[in-house]
């Protein structure tokens, strides 16, 4: 009896705890159903059966009537990496245990703020110890030997220790919180030398301006009597390395630029369109998989989708370096931050946020920074040995100053064992590789360059073979007019004009060449009547009370168009690499219109130069055989691979 009421009671509070169909409105038992979505929000949504999870997943907001919260901006909470030591993950800025550089943040956004706190602490910190420092080297280097006086001497001591405590104290301060970092981490960097170094001289120093006579002769000068002071040395070694610091953090500062300018791409709102037909803009954050936008004519896509309706051409160059805009219609695929032409797009959402094409990019750059090459990994097993071995050169250098030296034989021995633990600091060793590396990915971002990794910019001497796109690679990028060939009595000016003046209407990118041609021979154009785009085709329209069509074979077929008379022209003008158009007035044949990618003056200068250094260079293009051969002739490449689509040039690499 006691276990039925302790069941009656768990099952009310099973009812009682029941979710909601947000599809249907059914009660469902999160416990039992197991019929579940989490793609909204992260919030966790559960359905009376699989077809009202398909339907929700589809499209979420739709089903429910609040908005999304707005993704707030990462604040110090994102995780931050070194990069010399990819394995080290904290929350927040700091330094590295193990070598003492600066974290970074492991993903950038668009919306993330860049911290340059530290770059602007340490330029303030490098021009205070300049600043005193340049007054402290003059007093030392010659200033000092200019007075005799022993208390005016004793005046200058209290002049130094003055200019270099603020140096050695504060502006060197994050070298001291580095240098106790890398000895309770057992893990000796550069900033273990420095700071063995810089203490060592300052505390001498101090120790000799206020206590002087506590020194034996061994440790004064010879000549004066006075003891050597190692202010100055401490001082300008403070700065010097305040000034590798602030060149560092500057220079890593302009290679996260690169990454946030190919961030900077992507737009930051979108146009979502309701389940009933209502347009709201909103925060590229709130747009989730299965939403639809509404994308207008001149805007950038913002999400990788599928065109559900709408007509029009996108430039892609961002991208695939194609630079003649792909015609999208109903059931194409659209990349984010890609430019849409003239046309009006309905788009669904497929992927979002860190899964576009272009986040995918961002962060195969920036994870290329991180990585390490080859020769890092020797550099990090050389300075694991190189610092105590260095303290323990420096030790040895103090015991043979300190017994066989000349006189002052102790202070020689402090000053040389110092001397050899700044010399040796193997700041290029720890910084250089890691450096280079950032910088080279960072500056080929901003040149279109790609980088998987870091091994392969170091293995990059060792290709033999160059595979080149040809769109915006080997030829100009930008289409332009470069055939006009009449037929029968019709000028080449009127054929220009006629279908300039029709073309005029046009969405189409070859449409912009032609008019733009007449815009550079000052031909006046017509008014058009009747125009129509046939998707796929061409155009047709009314010019000076004539019928004009312009378009493909496809379109002279439809219009009962004879064009056998002109067919091995046209062919002719393919096999140089042109688009062609054929042109009809009146259902006739009046002439053909070339258009072609120009190949740009350097192309087979440079190709010629690559093929003296060794390399084979294959052009592997989307475009056609006839075009890609065409091309191909001209800048004398080694092969050809035509017809090849953006995901599948992978597949020839």
């Amino acid at each position: 009896m006691i276990e039925e009421n302790k069941n009656q009671k768990n099952s009310h509070l099973d009812i009682s705890e029941r979710e909601t169909d947000p599809v249907c409105g059914m009660k469902v038992d999160p416990r039992s159903n197991k019929i579940s979505s989490s793609v909204y929000q992260q919030k966790s949504y559960f359905f009376c059966s699989a077809k009202c999870k398909s339907k929700f997943d589809h499209n979420p907001s739709s089903f429910l009537n609040i908005e999304p919260n707005p993704v707030s901006k990462p604040s110090h909470s994102a995780e931050y990496t070194c990069p010399m030591h990819p394995q080290i993950r904290k929350n927040g800025p700091g330094s590295c245990p193990i070598c003492g550089m600066s974290l970074e943040p492991v993903t950038l956004t668009a919306h993330s703020e860049e911290d340059q706190s530290e770059y602007l602490d340490m330029r303030k910190r490098f021009w205070l110890a300049t600043g005193f420092s340049i007054p402290l080297l003059f007093i030392t280097m010659g200033g000092r030997h200019l007075i005799h006086e022993s208390h005016r001497q004793v005046l200058l001591n209290y002049l130094e220790l003055l200019l270099a405590s603020p140096v050695v104290l504060w502006a060197g301060w994050p070298f001291y919180q580095r240098f106790w970092q890398s000895l309770k981490n057992k893990s000796p960097n550069m900033f273990t030398l420095i700071g063995l170094g810089v203490s060592v001289a300052y505390l001498f120093s101090l120790v000799a301006t206020f206590f002087p006579n506590i020194f034996p002769s061994s440790f004064r000068d010879t000549g004066t009597g006075q003891l050597d002071l190692y202010f100055e040395p401490a001082a300008v070694i403070v700065s010097l390395v305040l000034l590798g610091q602030v060149l560092e953090l500057k220079a890593r500062g302009q290679t996260g630029a690169a990454i946030k300018a190919l961030l900077q791409l992507a737009p930051k709102t979108a146009r979502r369109v309701s389940s009933d037909g209502s347009e709201q803009e909103v925060e590229i954050e709130q747009i989730v998989v299965g939403d639809k936008i509404r994308v207008r004519p001149g805007e950038k896509i913002s999400v990788d989708g599928i065109v559900e309706s709408g007509t029009s051409a996108v430039d892609e160059s961002m991208v695939t370096g194609e630079s003649i805009p792909t015609e999208k219609s109903s059931g194409s695929k659209v990349i984010a931050a890609t430019m849409n032409g003239t046309g009006s797009l309905l788009v669904q959402a497929h992927k979002v946020g860190k899964d576009t094409l272009l986040s995918q990019i961002v962060q195969m750059v920036a994870d290329a920074q991180r990585s390490r090459a080859p020769i890092q990994k020797l550099a990090d097993q050389i300075s694991a040995y190189f610092v105590p071995t260095v303290v323990g050169v420096a030790i040895f250098t103090a015991f043979i100053w300190g017994f066989w030296g000349p006189e002052p034989r102790l202070a020689f021995a402090i000053v040389n064992a110092v001397a050899v633990l700044i010399i040796a600091c193997p700041c290029a060793l720890g910084l250089a590789t890691p450096m280079s590396i950032m910088v080279a990915t960072g500056r080929a971002a901003q040149m279109g360059v790609l980088f998987k990794d870091a091994e392969a910019i170091e293995l990059l001497r060792k290709v033999n073979v160059l595979i080149v796109d040809k769109t915006g690679t080997l030829t100009m990028g930008k289409p332009k007019l470069v055939s006009i060939l009449p037929f029968g009595e019709i000028t080449e000016e009127k054929l220009l004009q006629l279908t300039a003046s029709l073309e005029r209407q046009s969405e189409h990118p070859l449409a912009a060449a032609i008019v733009k041609a007449t815009e550079e021979r000052k031909i006046s154009l017509q008014d058009t009547t009747e125009f129509r785009s046939i998707t796929g085709m061409g155009t047709e329209g009314r010019v000076l009370g004539q019928k004009i069509s312009v378009g493909n074979l496809k379109l002279m077929q439809s219009a009962n168009v004879d064009v056998s008379s002109v067919q091995i022209a046209a062919d002719r003008l393919r096999d140089d690499g042109q688009s062609v158009m054929f042109v009809a007035v009146e259902a006739r044949i009046a002439g053909l219109i070339g258009v072609a990618d120009p190949i740009k003056e350097t192309s087979a200068e440079a190709i010629q130069k690559l093929q003296k250094l060794g390399l084979k260079v294959v052009m592997v293009t989307g475009d056609n055989k006839r075009t890609a051969n065409a091309v191909a002739q001209k800048i004398k490449v080694d092969e050809i691979i035509s017809d090849v689509l953006p995901n599948e040039k992978v597949e020839v690499v």
